[in-house]
């Protein structure tokens, strides 16, 4: 059983910073790629900001500058800073892994929430 966890989320006032963080625990071969996606009520899940096993990222428009992933071993991070009422939103990650040879799938957490307002 592979299972992620976010957490690090909560209430912050514009122009603060939170960091998530994605935990990846269960029985997995590698970790290929992680993610972090956010969908606000109403509106499409989107991407946020991806890693790539040899550490190439990569971000939307709207978090660069701003947000930065990272991971180490099998926990994964966001550092978000500067955060704007515009990135409320739950957050969830998302980790491509290769359970055996041949065999990789995505795995999503369960999302935090984050919301920023005055």
């Amino acid at each position: 059983q592979v299972q992620l966890v976010e957490s690090g989320g909560g209430l912050v006032q514009p122009g603060g910073s939170l960091r998530l963080s994605c935990a990846v625990s269960g029985s997995i071969f590698n970790i290929n790629a992680m993610a972090w996606y956010r969908q606000a009520p109403g509106k499409q899940r989107e991407l946020v900001a991806g890693i790539t096993s040899g550490g190439r990222t990569t971000y939307a428009d709207s978090a660069k500058g701003r947000f930065t992933i990272s991971r180490e071993n099998a926990t994964g991070y966001l550092q978000m800073n500067s955060l704007k009422p515009e990135d409320t939103a739950v957050y969830y990650c998302k980790a491509d892994i290769w359970v055996r040879v041949g065999h990789s799938q995505d795995y999503w957490g369960q999302g935090t929430q984050v919301t920023v307002s005055s």
